[in-house]
């Protein structure tokens, strides 16, 4: 296959981030990465501009290791609990999924943290207390800790009491009375 080196001007997941010279199908680059801004063909002149392109991944990466470290610690704060409907058992009828948990993230810090990052195996569907991998750069992620508790155990216990001292309700027949 034939292939063609190009210079990356923007980060290419699975393929390499700004700055770097990567070898690609021609196909590739020439309907893909060219089009869309994302790489220049190597020649002598872009190999000039390889300097101002490798300070400014510099200058980015320290800025977004800066901001992932600053929301880490501002997620290491956060106590969050989620409450879902359970069964008598204690298990829950829906569960708890990293989409449900980055909305909880945005509404409670107010920056949106991509689904993909936060590394759930499978949604929780049970009730205590559960620590998620969140990675918000290659070299920082936060466990980011959480509890689920039933929905209805507070109005479980009031309703127990009114049960107790009440009356039974008068049995209704399962078919009407024809007249």
């Amino acid at each position: 296959m034939p292939t063609t080196e190009i210079i990356l001007t923007d980060n290419v997941p699975g393929l390499g981030a700004e700055a770097d010279i990567v070898k690609v199908r021609r196909g590739y680059a020439r309907n893909y990465l060219l089009p869309r801004g994302k790489a220049h063909e190597v020649t002598p002149a872009s190999l000039r501009q390889l300097e101002k392109l490798k300070k400014k991944r510099a200058e980015r990466e320290a800025r977004e290791l800066n901001e992932a470290e600053d929301l880490a610690r501002r997620i290491n704060k956060l106590r969050v609990i989620f409450k879902l409907e359970t069964g008598g058992t204690g298990k829950a009828f829906g569960s708890v999924t990293a989409q449900d948990i980055m909305t909880r993230l945005k509404n409670e810090i107010g920056e949106e943290i991509d689904r993909h990052k936060i590394h759930l195996e499978h949604p929780i569907k049970t009730t205590g207390e559960h620590e998620v991998a969140i990675k918000l750069h290659h070299d920082v992620t936060v466990n980011f800790k959480f509890e689920v508790k039933p929905a209805h155990e507070e109005q479980q216990k009031p309703a127990e009491t009114t049960e107790a001292t009440a009356e039974p309700a008068p049995k209704r027949g399962l078919f009407r009375k024809r007249k």
